[in-house]
This record gives structure tokens, sequence and C-alpha cells, in this order.
């Protein structure tokens, strides 16, 4: 039996579809951070649930959707699919919590299939006919709503991996063209979008299993579908960013590109970790032809991209008017907006109480399991003297970072498997905050939340290519974070010029490259020496080097490093990198792990004394780091916050 249309209202009635995203929440359910065993109010799904309660009730009708990147990301997220793997029969937390709001759609992002494809078939309740998914898995416990992806196929069956998209039948308070109140259908439909690049991101799980096609043309062959099958609304879930480069069916941001398909209304958009619309963002992305920052257009479409880890939620209040036959956008009466749990008074909004009980088991599970130790360590891993020459908080960072580099492009980018490999990390935590703000992880066991003290910041590995002249730029910007000084001077001079941050002095660490810091000279001609493997760095020797996005795409201003040499724009988080190279190299020890010093002061005899500031009483695990030059001058530096000052003799 054919169901009953819904009586078509009257030509001239209106109404306002509020359209509510969340994207790129990486399993924040809460707003906890597992590796520092601490609440953090800055994030969490528990802040934007309120966000949601408050924007249902300004707005008369809502359809509260998320753009993907929703189930991996966090230690909660490790724990279920690894550590204590989820029953069939039981939902993932992050689900749990989506449910509990009505979510009414969901899209695919490139982390959904970190964990490979048997892991999300069950999770999302999906049934998967694709090769290493067996055709008796059962059918397992999923999010109560539909979850589409429309460019990922299965490439025994040739078809959709998800379906492409789903028509949402809202039944909405609007307007009539008297002003009176009246209710109406309005058919939603909703169509997901994943980076094609996750062919490459995750091939270990993929290959031969699935394929992408490309963002344009997916479009174009399913918008005109969803149209003729009755869709009045159509809304993008796109994971992805902006990108106005060429188009090319496998970029990975192809968010610009879909803006240009007829029949699009809306786009919700992710995967940059951006926040738009935002006046003041300063993103290139922001700032391309027909991309309005300020009102959230993109080539005139209605655009929203809600951050991450539930930092903002992204509104998009559709206004909507029947002409007798469909439903149109009104653009010029739509509004967009990304808002923030963060108040302009740098409170936050409340945590729904709600969200916290209903994962309370999996939450306390995930903090023991954070706990259990990686591996174990025979030295102290601390960056008190990071500045004067201790890598033992910088050395594991940049193996870890190495050895990912190499065995992806061992994998994925041989034309560049004759280049050698060079990773770039820098001391996180080196005093700016307090006397507490160091690195410092103890020698023994060593836990998923020591990890995180040595890497402080959610980046994403990156990599460049890059020629020995800008290798030495590179490091010659990071000598900036000293002081110039005079050799013939006998007055106290300062060694550390605290406006550069300790996160911007990168350096390389182990036996391959030496290079020496002379402080007595200028800025920009300071590294003396440069060498690999005992042969001077020549000015067009070529090397890969592994880093983290925020340096690869400009951060710190870098010279040459703003986006344009990157080669390797990873999905997996650097701290996520450095937890599996602990995991797989269990005994950690100094001489291997923590005493590779490439870098030196060039000597200099210098008439007074040059100092540097540290927690006290350290002096002892100077010497264990091998800086027999560093001496203690004075317990309490005299500047009231519980600093030492610390001497370092530079002509040994």
């Amino acid at each position: 039996m054919v169901p009953k249309l819904p009586t078509a209202p009257p030509a001239g009635s209106r109404v306002t579809l509020a359209l509510l995203e969340t994207t790129d929440l990486h399993a924040n359910v809460i707003g906890y951070d597992y590796y520092k065993l601490r609440a953090d109010s800055s994030f969490g799904f528990d802040r934007v649930a309120t966000l949601i309660g408050q924007a249902r009730a300004q707005y008369a009708n809502t359809v509260l959707l998320d753009d993907g990147d929703t189930i991996q990301g966090t230690a909660l997220a490790d724990y279920q699919a690894l550590a204590a793997p989820l029953p069939c029969g039981d939902k993932l937390a992050i689900y749990k919590t989506m449910d509990t709001l009505g979510y009414d759609g969901g899209g695919i992002g490139n982390h959904e299939f970190s964990y490979g494809l048997p892991y999300l078939n069950q999770v999302t309740g999906s049934h998967f006919d694709v090769d290493g998914v067996p055709a008796a898995t059962p059918r397992c416990a999923g999010p109560a709503f539909p979850l589409v992806l429309a460019n990922v196929y299965s490439s025994r069956t040739r078809q959709p991996l998800f379906a492409p998209y789903r028509i949402i039948a809202k039944t909405v308070s609007a307007t009539g063209p008297d002003g009176r109140p009246l209710t109406a259908t309005i058919r939603v439909g909703i169509i997901g979008f994943a980076p094609p690049v996750i062919l490459a991101w995750d091939k270990r799980w993929l290959d031969g299993k699935i394929y992408t096609e490309g963002w344009r043309e997916t479009a174009q062959k399913f918008i005109p579908r969803m149209r003729a099958e009755g869709a009045d609304v159509i809304v993008a879930l796109s994971h992805g960013g902006l990108d106005a480069a060429p188009y090319s069916p496998a970029m990975e941001n192809g968010s610009y590109y879909l803006a240009q398909v007829a029949g699009i209304d809306a786009l919700l958009i992710g995967h940059a970790h951006q926040v738009f619309p935002n006046a003041a963002g300063t993103a290139p992305q922001f700032n391309l032809p027909g991309v309005d920052k300020v009102r959230g257009t993109v080539n005139g479409v209605p655009t929203v991209m809600a951050g991450l880890w539930g930092k903002n939620l992204g509104v998009i209040g559709l206004r909507l008017r029947f002409d007798g036959a469909a439903w149109s956008v009104d653009k010029a009466a739509t509004t967009v907006e990304a808002r923030a749990i963060q108040n302009a008074d740098r409170s936050v909004v409340d945590a729904d109480p709600a969200i916290a009980k209903l994962i309370a088991a999996e939450h306390a599970a995930t903090i023991s399991y954070v706990r259990q130790p990686l591996g174990s360590s025979d030295f102290r891993m601390s960056a008190y003297f990071s500045d004067v020459g201790d890598v033992s908080a910088v050395q594991l960072v940049n193996q870890a970072q190495a050895a990912y580099l190499a065995d992806y492009v061992k994998t994925n980018l041989p034309q560049y498997a004759q280049l050698p490999v060079l990773s770039m990390a820098s001391p996180f935590k080196t005093g700016a905050a307090g006397v507490g703000d160091y690195t410092d992880v103890p020698a023994g066991p060593v836990a998923l939340n020591n990890a995180a003290d040595l890497y402080l910041y959610p980046n994403s590995l990156s990599a460049v290519k890059v020629d020995g002249a800008q290798l030495k730029a590179w490091l010659e910007k990071s000598a900036e974070r000293f002081n110039r000084i005079d050799p013939a001077s006998g007055a106290q001079q300062e060694l550390v010029n605290t406006a550069v941050a300790g996160f911007n002095f990168d350096e390389l660490t182990g036996d391959d490259v030496r290079y020496q810091i002379d402080v007595t000279r200028p800025v920009g001609q300071r590294i003396v020496g440069l060498a690999y493997r005992g042969r001077a760095v020549a000015p067009a020797q070529e090397f890969l080097v592994a880093t983290n996005n925020f340096r690869a795409s400009g951060g710190g201003n870098f010279p040459g490093l703003d986006g344009g040499r990157t080669i390797l724009a990873s999905p997996d988080n650097n701290r996520d990198v450095l937890i599996a190279y602990i995991q797989a190299h269990k005994g950690l020890t100094r001489a291997a792990n923590g005493a590779g010093r490439s870098w030196r002061f060039a000597p200099v005899a210098v008439k007074g004394a040059v100092v540097f500031h540290s927690a006290p009483e350290m002096v002892a695990l100077a010497r264990q780091a091998g800086l027999l030059n560093v001496s203690q001058l004075r317990a309490d530096d005299g500047g009231g916050k519980g600093y030492a000052l610390y001497g370092i003799d530079l002509s040994r």
C-alpha cells in the first residue's frame, strides 16, 4: 500500500528549520583528559549537549546531525575498540549518549575506518558485504539514527558501503501566508561524503576491500535521485574542509566543490577541525573566492563547521518558503553560526549531568586502562634542562615520528624511498606556566598518561620535503630561543629568550645529524657545522622531515613551512604514534632513547656568567643527562615564582 502523502501547505507558507551540527567529536563523550587524568571543561559532548538543548528551546523545528570522526580519538575509544572489545549487543559510549539526544542522522569520517572494517561494521549496526567481514557476522547494536555515506563502495559488490543518503520526514511548525500557524511535513535529504584519501591513510585495513568515488561526481549522481524521491531540502554531510586547488576526485577536502553542485541547500562540513563561520578567522581556506567567512556561505550555500571535540555546535537557521509546488531556501534570511561552549567571559556552559551518568562504567574502566603501563623506562624523561641539551623528553618523540614516516614512505610513497628521513620535535613543557610546568616522566612503568606528558598537544603527524638550505633555515628559526651572548661582557647574561616559546625550539636528535648553535652570532647565523652522517649538508640535498600539522602548515612562522612542502598529512595524532612506538619497543633505555643529542653549543669562553632558570635542586638530573657544564647558582632566583638560577659554562 502506498503511504498517503501529507497535504501540501498553501503557497506562501514559511518555516525556519534549524540544522544543528556536531563534528569531529572523536569520542570525547565527557570533558575529561584521560592522558592527564583530570577533568577538562574546555571540550566534551556533555557540554555541547547543553548547547543542543538551548538551540531546541530557541527553534521549534530542528534537525540534529553529526558529520563524522565520531568513534575514534580518545583513550575511551581505544579501550572499547582494542583493550576490552565491545560485545555485539552493546553500543559505543558515544553512540549511547548521542541516542539520548535524539540525533536525526550522521555521516562517516575518515577516522571511522581507523579500527578496520569488521569493527566499523559491528559498532554501526551494519551488515557490510565486503571482503574481510564474514557473511555470517550478526548485525550488532548501533546508533538509533541513520548513517549515510555516498562515495565509499564495496569492491565486491560495487555498491555503497553505507546507505548513500536518507530522506527524513520532519513534521514542522510553519506559518501560513495569512500569518496563522500550521503544521507541515518537510522531507530532509541527508547525504554523506568521506575523504577519498582513506585508501592511503588506512591502507592496511581497506586495500582491495573498498574503493572511493569523487566528491563532485558522487553528488551529481545522487542529488537528482534524492529530488526525484521527494526530498524538499538536501543537506550534505561533508567530512572535508575547503580547498580551491584544481579539482581531483581523490582530493582530501572537497567541500568547496560540493558547494558548486546544483541542488545542495546546506553544507555541514568537518575534518579540518576549524570553526566556520568565523569573521576573525585567518585560515587561508576562509578567504577563498566565493567563501563568506562572516555570513557562513560557500559559493552561496549556507555552510557551517563546528570545530572539534564538542567545543562548538553548528547552527544553520534555514529559512524556507513554499511556492505552492516546492520549498526553497531564502538565503538572504538564513543565518549561520558556530556556537561555543565557552562564553565571552571565558566561563563555560554547564555539562549535561545525564551524559556522565550514562557512561560512568565505561569512564571508570578507561581510567584504569590508561594507568596500565605501555612499557618501561630505565631513565627519567624530563624537560628541566631541554634548553641546554637534555633530549630525554624529545628523542623518543623523534624516534616514533621518524619510524612512522619511514614505514609510510616504504608502503605509499616509493618515489621518496631514497631520501633520508629525519624528525623534528620540541620540548612542550618548559616552565612557561610555572615551576611545575615541565615534562617529567619518572623512570619505571610508562603509561598512556605519561605519553601525554611527552606529547602535550593533539596534533596530527605531517611530513615535509625540504632541502639542506631549508633544513638549516628551520634550525636557525629554532635557535631564536636563545639570546645573543657577548663573550666580552662581565655582566650576567640570560641564555634563554623567553619571548620564544619552548614549543618552537625544534630539535633533531640521534646519531645521523650533528650541528652546533653559536649563541654569540646574530639571529639567522647561528647554525654551524650542520652535517648528515659525517658529511656537510649541501644546500640542495633533500630530506623528508616528520613533524606535526601545526608546524608543517605554518605554525610558528618557520621559513618555508606554509603547507606547500607537505608530502604527508596523516590522520594519526603524533601522540598516538608515540604510544604505538612505546608499545612496540617496551623497554626504553637512556642509551637508546634518551641520549641521542644532535646539537651542542659552539664552545666559547664568556667573561661573565651565562644563566637560565629551572626548577630547583635538579643538578643531579643534569648530570644524568651528561650535562657537566651546568651548576645551580641559587636555589631561589629571586623572582618570586619558585625557580632556581642555574649557570652554564659555554666553554665546555
